[in-house]
């Protein structure tokens, strides 16, 4: 098993915690991981662009000159897609982007994902990630004793001192131990998660 440090808010070694290889010392997958990301990616679509055809378009049922003997090109409708307020040729219609992965699939993307944090020494484990007040400047202090600027911060409980000191830091997201996903823990590079939600997160993938 892994060994990693575990550290207070004040940035200092408190101790080492041991992670479960089930989940932490998998061997990474990196076709999973790709799938993961593109599959939420367009998971989060919505979808609903629309434009209208030429057919779709209102007006236009008459012919506007004559074929021949005007001068003009022949045109036969003012809605054709050349003319101005005319139908789009090839218009975008709602459409549904959604992909689906299987639950082993997502299993085990996750635990690629956590185990190349570990790998890259970027999983940094906290005792207790606690706030008395919501304060965003304390808890910004407490991310620099970490030496951390970018990361995603998991926690067991939703503690709300916590989620709302940090939501004002653009470069920090928080997430429970049932809500994480591949994307946002490679996004954020740098996982910040206490002692209580690694147990829950061995406790459901190990």
């Amino acid at each position: 098993m892994a060994k990693v440090s575990v550290y207070n808010m004040e940035g200092s070694q408190v101790g080492e915690m041991e992670l479960n290889d089930a989940v932490f010392g998998v061997e990474v997958n990196a076709h999973l991981l790709h799938k993961a990301v593109v599959a939420q990616l367009a998971n989060s679509r919505q979808g609903t662009q629309k434009a209208k055809t030429r057919s779709e378009v209102s007006g236009g049922g008459k012919k506007p000159w004559k074929q021949k003997g005007t001068g003009h090109a022949r045109q036969g409708s003012i809605r054709a897609p050349q003319w101005k307020g005319g139908g789009v040729v090839f218009a975008p219609v709602p459409r549904d982007y959604s992909q689906k992965m299987n639950k082993k699939e997502k299993r085990a993307a996750l635990k690629s994902a956590l185990t190349s944090r570990v790998q890259e020494e970027k999983l940094i484990v906290v005792d207790s990630i606690q706030m008395d007040e919501i304060k965003t400047k304390k808890f910004a202090q407490a991310l620099d004793n970490l030496k951390v600027e970018k990361a995603l911060v998991i926690l067991k409980d939703n503690d709300q001192n916590v989620v709302m000191s940090a939501r004002n830091i653009p470069t920090i997201k928080t997430a429970l131990t049932n809500t994480i996903n591949v994307y946002d823990i490679l996004k954020y590079g740098t996982v910040v998660i206490d002692q209580a939600a690694v147990a829950a997160i061995e406790e459901v993938y190990a």
